[in-house]
C-alpha cells in the first residue's frame, strides 16, 4: 500500500511540473555588469554606515580573449559605449566640474571616441541604449581629451576604477594594455 502510495504521490507531482510554465533564463552574459563607486568604500555595509558616496559606475566588462582591443574590436574614431551591452552609466549624487564644465547632479552616460594616442571622453545625457548605435551628440554635457597611458601587463576584463589626488577624483579606464583617467573635481 505505501508503494503504491507513494507512486501515486510522484505521478502527480511529476504531471504537475510539465504542466507549469518553464521559464527560459538567459544564460550567463559573457559581459558581466560590474559597479564602481568614489569613494571607493562609499556604500552602506551595515545599518550603522551613513554612505557619502560622489559617483556610481555601472558598466559592463568585455574581455580581451586574446584580440585586438584598441583600432580593431574598438574601432579609432568611433563612439564607444565603454563597455558591452547597454552604455555605461554614470550617477553623480552632487555636481561636480569636469574639463571645467560644472555638472549637476544626475544620471549620465559614459562615451569615449578612441585613438591611438588621446581619448576623448564624453558624458551625455541619454540613457537606456544599447552600445552606442543610438548616440546623439546634441546630448552631449561634456567632452574631454585625455591622453592614453600604456600599461605592460594585459588588462583582461574591462576596468573602471577611482583614483584621488585631492579634491579630483580620477575615473580611471583600464582594458587590455591601454589607460586613461578622466579627472573629477569634488567640492
Amino acid at each position: 500500500m505505501k508503494k503504491i502510495y507513494l507512486m501515486a504521490v510522484v505521478l502527480f507531482t511529476a504531471l504537475s511540473v510539465q504542466a507549469q510554465d518553464v521559464v527560459k533564463f538567459p544564460p550567463l552574459d559573457a559581459s558581466p555588469a560590474d559597479i564602481s563607486y568614489f569613494p571607493n568604500k562609499s556604500v552602506k555595509f551595515k545599518k550603522t554606515d551613513n554612505p557619502s558616496p560622489v559617483v556610481k559606475v555601472v558598466y559592463s566588462r568585455p574581455s580581451v580573449k586574446g584580440r585586438t582591443i584598441f583600432g580593431d574590436v574598438v574601432k579609432f574614431g568611433e563612439v564607444w559605449r565603454v563597455g558591452a551591452n547597454e552604455n555605461t552609466e554614470v550617477k553623480f549624487y552632487k555636481a561636480v566640474t569636469i574639463g571645467g564644465k560644472k555638472i549637476p547632479a544626475g544620471y549620465y552616460s559614459l562615451f569615449a571616441i578612441p585613438e591611438k594616442d588621446k581619448w576623448t571622453i564624453i558624458i551625455n545625457k541619454e540613457l537606456d541604449m544599447w552600445g552606442g548605435y543610438a548616440y546623439d551628440e546634441s546630448k552631449d554635457v561634456v567632452r574631454v581629451s585625455v591622453p592614453v597611458k600604456p600599461v605592460s601587463d594585459v588588462i583582461e576584463a574591462l576596468s573602471i576604477a577611482f583614483t584621488t589626488q585631492g579634491n579630483v577624483a580620477n575615473l580611471v579606464i583600464g582594458w587590455d594594455k591601454t589607460t586613461v583617467e578622466l579627472p573629477i573635481t569634488v567640492k
